[in-house]
């Protein structure tokens, strides 16, 4: 039977098959309108049927799942690079560094990101750039894993080998690299993954809500169009079953990979050296 880390591997192999590299092979650029025949059924020519706006459905669908991944991909990157470094840093170093530190952390945990999201989607009338969104969304996710860090290195820093890199002359950024890095690996990677799925899902979110540009082609935008335009009540579903099945799929996939490296890479941070 397939493991759980096979099974992941196969569905994200498949999501970045059909998104980010079918994307770079489009013949025409999906988000012009009446560039094909309207409401055509899947076909030879048009693998998933065209929507009622002249796009073809399949490559309209690779570009919103490019678009939904990169956004999902860049945010959790740069959250899990800043809160892996701030909480490493903070549980380290201690003292006021640390109390001025956590007070951030906690301050930005506290606040939830989709009211301010809802209320920049409305200042801007729905037309919010992913860049935006992502720099809110980068924001308010660093402090949950950086939260999680500063608790193991409060641990981790009174640790012999942490404490004979300290006397042999190491600097902070070499003993947080070299010695404390390596044993968050496992959770860094889960913490990335699961970040990701936070991202799209609340980009779907907005763009179901019509509270994102509904010009970027994403798989939130993508379903907002389609129930626009009632494709399910004139049962065109191959304009509105391709972007929830692919959206089912990034979770399931994405999932199933973040526990399967999770159980493989844990290390834990209290075992002797």
């Amino acid at each position: 039977m397939p493991s759980r880390l096979a099974i992941g591997i196969i569905i994200v192999g498949l999501i970045i098959l059909v998104g980010p590299l079918a994307a770079f092979f489009a013949p025409d650029d999906p988000r012009i309108w009446q560039t094909h025949p309207r409401n055509l059924r899947p076909e030879v020519e048009h693998w998933l049927g065209t929507t009622a706006l002249g796009q073809d459905t399949f490559w309209l669908l690779s570009w919103s799942v490019r678009n939904s991944l990169m956004l999902g991909v860049g945010v959790a990157a740069l959250a899990t690079i800043i809160g892996v470094g701030v909480g490493l840093l903070a549980g380290y170093r201690g003292g006021p560094l640390d109390r001025v530190l956590s007070f951030l952390m906690d301050a930005l945990i506290v606040i939830p990101s989709l009211p301010l999201l809802i209320l920049l989607s409305s200042m801007t009338k729905g037309q919010t750039s992913l860049l935006a969104v992502g720099t809110i969304l980068v924001i308010f996710n660093w402090p949950f894993p950086a939260r999680q860090i500063r608790a193991v290195a409060l641990t981790m820093r009174e640790r012999d080998f942490v404490n004979l890199a300290w006397f042999s002359g190491e600097s902070v950024g070499r003993i947080l690299w070299r010695q404390m890095v390596p044993y968050l690996r496992g959770w860094a990677v889960a913490n990335f993954i699961n970040t990701i799925l936070v991202v799209v899902a609340i980009e779907s979110s907005l763009a179901f809500l019509g509270l994102s540009n509904d010009n970027v082609p994403t798989i939130g935008t993508m379903i907002y169009w389609a129930l626009k335009y009632q494709a399910l009540i004139a049962g065109r579903w191959w304009w509105v079953l391709p972007p929830i099945i692919s959206i089912i799929l990034i979770f399931v996939g994405f999932f199933l990979l973040s526990n399967a490296l999770a159980d493989r890479m844990r290390i834990n941070p209290m075992a002797a050296r």
